[in-house]
């Protein structure tokens, strides 16, 4: 089995004030909660969003598994709209302590190049910092983290420093090669 070494970063934000906010792209981009649990509607965002570059760790959970991971409380998907149509998500997820995981970013390789990503990303990070405000007996957030790796879009990590996240860890593991999984074969040749 051939293997890739693949670096992996994690960020944080420790402060509201750490978030700097991107432009506000032209047009009708807007930014919406899925408030109601659907396994259906975050395995196309998942698929979508992450075929073309290798996000395959929740492609074999049941329609359960789905379910009860986006039913537990705090645990949030945004949504961005370009003109009603998807464009990509933001999920988020409260951890212990008042910290706050963006657990999944990204966009359809259709809307990507947009200036959709900068906004999206800031809107989430804010919807992280006030997290707590939509669940009752959340400690404020104190901390938004995330990791991205070696794997992800080519223009992730710039995004994350510009909205204000700063390095605090760095590993290098070897990992199989795998094939891109795509929404379906042939989706986004690279």
């Amino acid at each position: 089995m051939t293997t890739i070494a693949v670096t992996t970063w994690s960020l944080e934000q420790t402060a509201p004030t750490d978030l700097l906010p991107a432009a506000v792209p032209q047009g009708d981009v807007r930014a919406v909660r899925s408030e109601v649990p659907s396994p259906e509607f975050s395995r196309f965002l998942y698929a979508s969003v992450g075929g073309d570059i290798r996000w395959t760790d929740r492609l074999g959970w049941t329609y359960a598994q789905w379910l009860e991971h986006l039913d537990r409380p705090g645990v949030e998907t945004w949504v961005a709209y370009d003109r009603g149509t998807p464009a990509g998500y933001v999920e988020l997820e409260a951890q212990d302590d008042g910290v706050v995981e963006i657990v999944y970013f990204g966009l359809i390789p259709a809307f990507r190049g947009r200036r959709i990503g900068g906004h999206l990303l800031s809107y989430g990070v804010a919807r992280a910092w006030d997290l707590a405000e939509r669940w009752p007996g959340r400690k404020p957030t104190r901390r938004v983290w995330l990791h991205t790796c070696s794997k992800d879009g080519e223009h992730a990590m710039d995004n994350y420093r510009r909205r204000g996240f700063r390095l605090f860890d760095t590993k290098v593991e070897e990992e199989p090669e795998s094939a891109t999984p795509g929404p379906w074969p042939g989706a986004h040749p690279a």
